[in-house]
Formats: structure tokens, C-alpha cells, sequence
């Protein structure tokens, strides 16, 4: 990896190739990481996903499983674009995650802001739910991958909203 280039660690959405080659073509997959001591949740109402999307925070005895991608420094404004930097929704955060063969290796993931990430309330039910449009594409890219059976099957076991329609992206219908 150059200068030229960084490593972007996915866990939402950008897990699927199609969906980060929408906005950033130069993505080249590199390897399955591993992020120990976080958990995934879903915490920010998304009106492009139609559902709540997805974050990462610290918890001792969790992990997230996800892509690494090395990506072109000139596409670091697409992403942080389609992240919602700029509308303070998503910030940049540096990371260290495990590849599958040991090597600890630093990246930059998004997670959601402290002002903008959402509590459960009651207006959401208990908890915020992903549409099961948006979890559809993440499993998608989980299953591309190949990440763990055991992972996949925890991605497809979380509660969704039931929405499977149209959404803000190029999302194919028939997933």
C-alpha cells in the first residue's frame, strides 16, 4: 500500500463490492478483518436505507467482522461523502483489525458521531431496526467474502423493519 492509497475497514453496507464501487471504483479488496472488543448495532434512523444503519461501538468480548479495502486517496471524498461526513451523521475513526492469517493491521472505519447516534425510543420501538433492504446488503457482501458461516448467520438474525422496497441507492430489488 502507497501513500497514494488507504485502508478502509466496511462492516455496513460497503461489505458488498457493488455497493462500494458506486461511489469509489478504485476499491480493491484485500482482506477479511476482524475487529475485537466492538459490537455492531444499528443506531441512526437512515432515510436513504429506509431503517436504521449501522455502527460500531466499543464492547469488551464482542467482534464485527469486515472487509478490508485499500482505496485510492482520491476517492476519500466520495466515501466520506456517502458516509455523511459533511452532514455530521459519520466520522472517520482509526482502527487496528485482525486479518484472518493473524496480522494486526491499521485502517480507517466510520462510526456514527455521539450527538447524531440515536437511543432507543419509543417512536422506533425498542430498539432501532434495520430495514430488511439494508440488511439484505450487507449479508450480501458478507456472503461475497466469505466471511465466518457463524457471523452470516448473526447477520441474518437480527431484527429488521421488514422494508424490502425501493431505498436512495443503486440497490438491485432482487436480493
Amino acid at each position: 500500500m502507497s501513500k497514494a492509497t488507504f485502508l478502509y475497514f466496511a462492516y455496513g453496507s460497503n461489505l458488498w463490492s457493488k455497493r462500494i464501487h458506486e461511489n469509489n471504483r478504485t476499491a480493491l479488496m484485500k482482506a477479511i478483518g476482524l475487529l475485537k472488543d466492538y459490537k455492531l448495532e444499528f443506531g441512526h434512523m437512515s432515510q436513504r436505507w429506509k431503517g436504521a444503519s449501522a455502527n460500531i461501538l466499543p464492547q469488551p468480548g464482542s467482534n464485527v467482522y469486515g472487509i478490508l479495502w485499500e482505496i485510492c486517496s482520491s476517492d476519500l471524498p466520495n466515501l466520506d461523502n456517502q458516509e455523511g461526513v459533511a452532514d455530521n451523521i459519520y466520522e472517520r475513526v482509526e482502527l487496528t483489525v485482525e486479518t484472518l492469517d493473524g496480522q494486526h493491521v491499521p485502517c480507517m472505519a466510520y462510526k456514527l458521531r455521539k450527538d447524531t447516534r440515536e437511543q432507543s425510543t419509543v417512536e422506533h420501538g425498542d430498539k432501532l431496526l434495520p430495514s430488511l433492504r439494508y440488511k439484505n446488503v450487507i449479508i450480501q457482501g458478507a456472503k461475497e467474502h466469505n466471511l465466518p458461516e457463524e457471523y452470516i448467520t448473526y447477520l441474518e438474525n437480527i431484527p429488521d423493519n421488514g422494508y424490502n422496497g425501493v431505498v436512495d441507492v443503486n440497490i438491485p430489488l432482487n436480493l
